[in-house]
């Protein structure tokens, strides 16, 4: 399928050939008819990716931190192929998308093949929607119309937040597509309204519509205010302009009677002063795009709706409600189309947005019966007879910025990268030189060509996959966990045995070349392991931290440092003990100390924490030993003490990578022994769950 894409690298917006997505669970697959292009959005986007590297950077100030903070703790080098990887990561553009429904994903029950929708789906031949952000159009409302649907949310969510009464003053500054459809639905809701902008044409547009006009070129827009205000000023400012400057927040803060409300839903500079806010004690509020539930993983992901008696109004709530506005007649679209272009012409509109006065511009698709595409073949490869073939399940942010740059060189025959959306695994494949992409995991497991699967996805995916490539014959390596709980730990133990096909897990850190040394120097007496891992807050937000998506950090992360010192001292786990910070322990197993007793009478602590400083090493092991000390610091230095012809080994930031892949690939061609004994991971896998089980136990947990 055809797919609208921007590249932060090259600058360059391009109609893409990528994998048609499968119809997800809780979604429904749309075949679009018309999307909306939002000139706001898309231009900021479009020119934030022509600008040059020192723009980018200015432009974001937060970003830079980060990457002089990354430079610290991992060095120049990584840090900068790590920065040109992100921008090299194609953005698809495009959110206000009208199709019908031609397929149902499982768990959606008000929908039907066949449904007109209107949906916050890419400029895209074919998009999978979550149901809670689909909703029905009216059939007196055309698509070009229904084009409108969720950027008119984006206004009348802050509308919402403003809270209008009948008869009050409101004014818009900005009338750009959210500036009109905010206006003309404030007008419909009882309220005199002034709109102000710079453009004559939008001015006369919003004035057919019963909203006063104002030009700030012409005047003084405080003062034009007051004099149709009588000079008590307005009950209510909503921006929706898009401006650098803080000159909008002031002219809004002055021209607000007393105890007024000020609503940002555009982006403009934010320089308040305290003054003209504390004198009148007026109200801010920043409006958050389409209404309650964005950007939360339940409502979006999940479809789980909030209960209307107490969340009136949602995202889809507000679609419907404007998709109501429009086909009643309050609302009038029609009059702000510009444009109606075919998506191949589509540069018509991406070639001169920076300078386009176009208000709305549409794009047509072909509306045809056509069949998705979920495997597109990008190039002409032939694998008869070849060993090391690879497909690629996943392509997030480790697979693009760790295992394909590990992977470079290693000999690896690459067939097919397999993701969710097929923007993302086509840019890879396209860049690594991968002959397929595809949304379609099956057709990678059907291939008789495919000897080696790597997978890449969310921590909850992991054991099903699996378990699906032992069963179809091929050797698999999963980035850790290898499994969340026992149960899915137990069903991919029973698919190896059965498959006898090889399980390797992304325990990369023994490969590297400061463990592989400690172990050559430790040889095999006891030791007491201390492993610390300074490993920096995550929002709590993230899907990581929720234990049926991701498991948690422990079992998600820790497992790392459960495995090396399993390697370090060459025996097995046999029990654990876990407490973590805090008055409620459970509640935060970011901050954690784990102990650890082996069967060879070893001792391992794992110290995970997450309320340390950036600017300390990330990752640290001590080792004592025989009246010996080894002390590793981040994988880039390692001293000994008390070693006869060893002192220190130095090196850039190497986690073992490399060494990992290299050697997985080698294998999968020629054979031998499985890089990391099956057990072992086995072990890893329920000491991490031993780990949680202990602290809500508050005892030691024996593994069985």
């Amino acid at each position: 399928m055809k797919q609208i894409i921007q590249s932060f690298k090259t600058g360059q917006t391009i109609l893409e050939e990528v994998p048609a997505p499968q119809v997800a669970k809780g979604s429904v697959l749309i075949q679009t008819t018309r999307s909306l292009v939002s000139l706001g959005t898309e231009r900021m986007l479009v020119e934030f990716g022509k600008s040059n590297l020192i723009s980018k950077a200015r432009q974001q100030p937060d970003k830079v931190k980060q990457v002089l903070d990354k430079i610290k703790t991992e060095g120049l080098m990584p840090t900068l192929e790590a920065v040109f990887n992100k921008l090299g990561e194609p953005l698809p553009l495009g959110y206000c998308n009208v199709g019908k429904v031609i397929a149902i994903g499982e768990g959606v029950n008000e929908f039907r093949v066949g449904d007109r929708v209107a949906s916050n789906g890419q400029h895209a031949e074919f998009v999978s929607i979550p149901k809670n952000l689909v909703a029905h159009v009216p059939d007196n409302v055309t698509d070009e119309q229904a084009a409108f649907t969720v950027i008119g949310s984006i206004g009348l969510q802050g509308i919402r937040l403003l809270n209008p009464t009948l008869g009050e003053t409101i004014v818009v500054i900005g009338l750009g597509l959210i500036g009109l459809l905010t206006a003309q639905l404030l007008v419909a809701n009882g309220c005199k309204v002034i709109g102000v902008d710079i453009d004559e044409s939008k001015l006369t547009l919003a004035k057919q519509w019963g909203i006063t006009p104002f030009n700030p070129r012409n005047g003084d827009v405080v003062k034009f205010v007051e004099e149709n205000t009588n000079g008590i000023g307005v009950d209510g400012v909503i921006i929706t302009a898009s401006a650098k400057t803080d000159e909008i927040i002031s002219q809004a803060a002055k021209m607000s009677r007393k105890r007024g409300r000020i609503i940002l839903v555009g982006v403009i500079g934010l320089n308040l002063s305290r003054a003209e806010f504390y004198e009148k004690e007026l109200s801010f509020q920043v409006s958050c795009s389409y209404g309650p539930g964005r950007y939360d993983e339940n409502y979006e992901n999940r479809g789980v709706d909030y209960p209307l008696p107490f969340v009136r109004w949602t995202e889809k709530r507000n679609f419907e409600a404007v998709l109501q506005a429009i086909a009643s007649g309050k609302l009038q679209v029609n009059e702000m189309i510009t444009e109606i272009i075919p998506l191949d012409n589509y540069l018509q509109i991406y070639g001169e947005i920076g300078s386009s006065k176009s208000i709305a511009s549409i794009l047509r698709y072909n509306e045809g019966v056509v069949v998705p595409k979920n495997t597109i073949q990008l190039k002409e490869a032939d694998y008869l007879g070849q060993k090391g073939v690879i497909g690629i399940i996943g392509s997030g942010n480790f697979t693009k910025m760790t295992m394909l740059p590990a992977l470079n060189g290693s000999g690896a025959n690459y067939k097919y990268i397999a993701s969710k959306g097929g923007v993302s695994g086509t840019a890879m494949a396209q860049k690594h030189g991968f002959s397929h992409s595809t949304t379609n995991v099956d057709d990678v497991l059907k291939d008789s060509e495919v000897d080696l699967v790597l997978i890449t996805t969310r921590h909850n995916l992991h054991a099903g996959m699996t378990v699906k490539c032992l069963e179809a014959n091929k050797h698999v390596f999963v980035e850790k966990p290898l499994a969340l709980n026992t149960e899915e730990l137990v069903s991919v133990i029973s698919a190896q045995q059965k498959s006898g096909k090889t399980v390797m897990v992304g325990f990369n850190r023994r490969f590297s070349p400061h463990s592989e040394k400690m172990k050559l120097l430790l040889g095999n007496s006891q030791m007491n392991v201390i492993a610390t891992m300074n490993a920096g807050t995550i929002p709590a937000n993230v899907w990581v931290h929720d234990m049926l998506m991701g498991g948690g950090r422990i079992i998600g992360e820790a497992c790392h440092f459960i495995d090396l010192i399993t390697y370090l001292t060459g025996s097995k786990v046999k029990a654990v003990c876990m407490n973590a910070m805090g008055v409620n322990p459970e509640e935060n197993t970011d901050n954690a100390t784990i102990l650890l007793k082996y069967e060879n009478g070893s001792t391992g602590v794992i110290n995970y924490f997450s309320n340390g400083s950036k600017a300390y090493s990330k990752e640290r092991v001590e080792v004592y030993s025989q009246e010996r000390t080894l002390v590793m610091d981040n994988f880039r230095k390692t001293e000994g003490f008390g070693f006869k012809g060893f002192s220190k080994l130095k090196t850039k930031l190497d986690k073992g990578h490399k060494s990992q892949f290299h050697k997985l690939i080698n294998q999968a061609k020629n054979g031998g022994p499985a890089l990391i004994p099956f057990e072992e991971i086995v072990n890893t896998t329920k000491a991490s769950f031993a780990a949680i089980e202990s602290l809500k136990a508050g005892n030691w947990i024996t593994i069985k």
